[in-house]
């Protein structure tokens, strides 16, 4: 990581960020370029930038004693929960910006050699971060609506007043039940 490639020089076709994005290294190289444009790498836990490199595992720690000392460049990203590598989810975005007309998930599964659900779900997230700008992922308050935790009828015998009951307790922000809870960053 000694020469920091610069994300203002992007590949013009898709074979070009294919093989530009193939090499792990360059990935790394490019998200740190856009993660910290100044240069100076910070810990996502708590924000000092005493930091060293560690290229064997491509990982950062912090000098600070704290948990989570050892972070990579998904932490905090919407990139952060997902095995997918890098070397799939910058090609993925790059044609999800330079398609005119928006490309669907079939379509991306074929040119990344992904199946058609894990194109998927990079989609989703790939718009996330085009809707919000920014690679980070949501933290702080988020209110969800009519989430249902409980155990759906299965068999013949759960089909009848039972299944009923479940449906009325289903609603609970009909009845004033609603609660919100708030959703920490880790």
């Amino acid at each position: 990581m000694d020469k920091p490639i610069s994300p203002a020089e992007p590949p013009e076709t898709l074979v070009e960020a294919i093989r530009y994005f193939a090499d792990p290294d360059v990935c790394l190289t490019f998200m740190a370029g856009l993660r910290w444009p100044d240069g100076v790498v910070k810990c996502p836990t708590c924000g000092s930038d005493t930091v060293s490199f560690l290229s064997t595992r491509r990982i950062w720690k912090c000098r600070e004693e704290h948990e989570r000392r050892q972070f990579s460049i998904k932490v905090g990203t919407v990139f952060e929960d997902s095995p997918i590598p890098l070397e799939k989810w910058l090609p993925a975005m790059w044609m999800l910006i330079n398609c005119k007309n928006g490309i669907s998930s079939y379509e991306m599964g074929r040119a990344l050699g992904v199946t058609q659900r894990t194109a998927w779900f990079m989609n989703h997230r790939l718009r996330l971060v085009i809707q919000t700008g920014t690679f980070a992922k949501m933290s702080g308050e988020v209110e969800v609506d009519a989430v249902n935790l409980e155990r759906r009828p299965t068999g013949a015998r759960d089909r009848g007043a039972c299944a009923h009951q479940q449906e009325s307790s289903r609603r609970p922000w009909e009845e004033g039940n609603g609660r919100s809870h708030q959703v920490l960053p880790r």
